[in-house]
């Protein structure tokens, strides 16, 4: 029923096929690997998933091929309590899925075969239209095609909704996107693109923000990694740090990230609360293997807050 979702995530759903290993390869290298996981990802469903666990009342706009991987998703989506009645089964692609290495550090490389992720079309939206109008939060990546994303933002400034856009991957932003975008959460690089900034330390992190807020947004976020985050809206600037923890699969930080600032945002907590909350949500995530399987549940979080 129209209503019951706080939430709306519009965005991707994928497969996440993992191995880890000692250290990247370079091109045209081989090297052995050790384990290999396959996990559900996607940046959409990712963050569906992390608000869910941490207590939203959460909607999945997305398309999931009619296959395996699409199936093992949708039953995911139920298990975890988010609502699916717009999670549409596209008989047209395959789902969409993410090829992962992960580094001694933590750190990892991705690439993503969008499959159905790029065929949710603008059109695709217009089912969820009496939800997204009685939402409190529209959150949105770039994993779907720009004109969904555009539709989207435009939607949430028509009802007056609290649009976040989390610019990743990173890709050129048509000026429509921003205008009445209520938050942007890119990373340095992402900040970097958008702004034309390179962002390394606070002080690159505040001309960036600065740059990014004049093309209309009225709150930016720069994530920082475990530097913490970096906000900038009328109100100024302020840093808020992050848990200091040892990082083993960074793969969906700030995906859990987005998904925790949504919920909190949802509560009607502080922008700043929120950023607190969320930097422990993702920080705890980096400890864990996996996507949605680092995703933190509420009361994980009660101590490192």
């Amino acid at each position: 029923m129209p209503g019951k979702s706080d939430i709306i995530v519009i965005g991707s759903s994928n497969t996440d096929m993992v191995i880890k290993a000692a250290k990247f390869p370079i091109p045209g290298e081989t090297i052995l690997g050790g384990e290999f996981f396959m996990f559900p990802g996607g940046k959409g469903a990712n963050q569906a998933v992390a608000a869910a666990r941490l207590g939203g009342k959460v909607a999945l706009v997305a398309k999931i091929g009619n296959d395996i991987f699409g199936q093992q998703a949708l039953q995911q989506f139920k298990n975890e309590g988010i609502e699916v009645k717009h999670v549409i089964t596209d008989v047209d692609h395959r789902s969409g899925v993410a090829l992962i290495t992960v580094d001694a550090k933590g750190e990892n490389t991705i690439v993503v075969a969008q499959g159905s992720n790029g065929a949710l079309m603008p059109e695709d939206l217009t089912q969820a239209t009496p939800d997204i109008e009685n939402a409190k939060i529209i959150l949105i990546q770039l994993e779907i095609p720009i004109p969904t994303v555009v539709e989207a933002t435009a939607l949430a400034k028509r009802f007056g909704k609290k649009a976040i856009l989390n610019p990743a991957p990173a890709a050129f932003l048509p000026s429509e996107i921003f205008d009445g975008l209520y938050l942007i959460t890119p990373n340095e690089s992402e900040a970097e693109a958008i702004a034309g900034i390179r962002v390394t330390n606070l002080n690159e992190a505040k001309q960036a923000a600065e740059k990014i807020r004049e093309k209309g947004v009225k709150n930016v976020i720069i994530t920082l990694g475990s530097a913490g985050a970096y906000i900038q809206n009328e109100d100024g600037g302020k840093h808020v740090g992050t848990p200091k923890v040892k990082a083993i699969d960074s793969t969906a930080a700030g995906d859990i990230f987005n998904g925790a600032l949504a919920v909190a945002l949802s509560e009607g907590k502080t922008l700043e609360y929120a950023v607190t909350f969320a930097n422990a949500a993702a920080a705890l995530s980096v400890t864990r293997m996996g996507a949605q399987a680092s995703a933190p549940f509420r009361n994980e979080l009660t101590h490192m807050l």
